[in-house]
C-alpha cells in the first residue's frame, strides 16, 4: 500500500481500567498494522464518561436498555471529536446511529461467564445453600436461579476490582463476571470457576470488542479491516441478529452463543447458535439451538423458534 499522510487518530473509550486496558491493546494492534502496511498513523486516547458510568447505585435493568455505555461515545464520533471508538460488543445496541458502523471485530476471547468465590470454593456446586451471589445482570441471575433456586442473587455494580472486593467487604459468597474482562486485565488467577455454557448462556457479543467508526471515513475503514477476525465477526453477527429480532436489552434475560462448527475451503462456514430467553425469577428458561450459514438469518430463525415457544409473552410481560 502507498504511504498515507501523517494522521493522528483519536480513539474514544470509557475511562474504567478495563476499558482503557482493552483500548490500549487495540491501539497496539492498530499501530503495528499501520506500520506494517505503510500508513503514517499515530494514536491518542480520549476518555469519555457515559450515563452507565455515572449511575452506579441502580441496577442496569432499571437504568435503561443497551446504549448506556456507548451513546456519549457515539455522539463524539458523530461530532468528529474522535475517529474511532472501542466498545465491549455486549454493550452495543443492535441499531447503530446513522453514519456509524462496526469497522472491526478483533479476535474474540473466552465469552463465558465466571465465578469469583470465597477461598475454598471451586464450582457453582460448591456454593452452600442460600449463598449470596452478586451480579448486575438479569441474564446471569435468571440462569443461575434456574440452576440453583436456593441461591440469593443480589444486585452489584461497579468496576471489576470493586465487585471482587465486595466478596470481603459486603459478605458475598461469589460474584459473577465476564471471563473476558478478567483475561484482558491479566487477572485469570482470580477466577474460581468458569460457568459452563449449558448453565449460563453468555450475553450477545460477550468476549468480543466492537470498533466503531464513521461510514464515510475510508482511511479508518481500510485500517480496521486489517484488524477484523472473520470467525469472531460471523459469530457476533449471528448473536446480534438474534438480539435484533427480539429487540432485547438489559431489561430482559436474553443470551446467545454462536460457534463455527464447519469451515471447509470453498464452502460457506456453518454456525451453530444457541439462544436463550428467560423470566427474571428463573422459573422459565427457554433455549433453542440451530445451524446455518447466514449469520443474521440464523439469529432470526433462533429468535422465531423461541417466540413460537412463548418468548414473546415473556418479553411482553417484563417490558422487553
Amino acid at each position: 500500500m502507498k504511504e498515507t499522510a501523517n494522521r493522528v487518530i483519536v480513539v474514544g473509550t470509557r475511562q474504567s481500567a478495563l476499558a482503557l486496558t482493552q483500548t490500549g491493546q487495540v491501539i497496539d494492534q492498530l499501530q503495528k498494522l499501520s506500520d506494517e502496511h505503510g500508513f503514517s498513523y499515530t494514536f491518542e486516547v480520549k476518555k469519555i464518561v457515559t450515563k452507565g458510568d455515572r449511575i452506579l447505585d441502580v441496577t442496569l435493568s432499571k437504568v435503561g436498555g443497551k446504549g448506556l455505555f456507548v451513546k456519549e461515545i457515539e455522539q463524539a464520533l458523530i461530532d468528529g471529536d474522535i475517529d474511532l471508538a472501542v466498545h465491549s460488543m455486549k454493550d452495543m445496541p443492535y441499531e447503530l446511529p446513522e453514519g456509524l458502523m462496526n469497522g472491526a471485530i478483533p479476535l474474540r476471547v473466552d465469552p463465558r461467564d465466571c465465578l469469583v468465590m470465597k477461598e475454598g470454593l471451586q464450582s457453582i456446586e460448591d456454593l452452600p445453600e442460600g449463598a449470596r451471589v452478586g451480579t448486575s445482570s438479569l441474564r446471569r441471575s435468571c440462569q443461575l436461579k434456574h440452576a440453583r433456586p436456593d441461591l440469593r442473587l443480589e444486585s452489584i455494580r461497579g468496576n471489576i476490582d470493586s465487585r471482587i472486593r465486595k466478596l470481603e467487604t459486603e459478605g458475598f459468597d461469589a460474584v459473577v463476571l465476564a471471563t473476558a474482562g478478567l483475561t484482558r486485565m491479566g487477572w485469570q488467577d482470580r477466577i474460581s470457576a468458569i460457568v459452563p455454557v449449558d448453565v449460563c448462556i453468555p450475553a450477545v457479543g460477550q468476549g468480543a470488542l466492537g470498533i466503531e467508526c464513521r461510514t464515510d471515513d475510508l482511511q479508518i475503514r481500510e485500517l480496521l479491516a486489517l484488524l477484523n477476525d472473520r470467525e469472531s465477526e460471523l459469530a457476533v453477527r449471528a448473536e446480534r441478529g438474534f438480539l435484533g429480532a427480539l429487540n432485547g436489552g438489559c431489561q430482559v434475560p436474553i443470551g446467545a452463543y454462536a460457534v463455527l462448527v464447519e469451515a471447509e475451503a470453498g464452502r460457506e462456514p456453518v454456525l451453530e447458535l444457541t439462544g436463550m430467553v428467560g423470566s427474571p425469577d428463573g422459573e422459565i428458561l427457554l433455549k433453542e439451538q440451530l445451524r446455518g450459514t447466514n449469520p443474521e438469518q440464523l439469529g432470526r430463525d433462533v429468535a422465531a423458534a423461541l417466540v413460537e415457544r412463548g418468548a414473546d409473552r415473556i418479553l411482553a410481560e417484563i417490558g422487553g
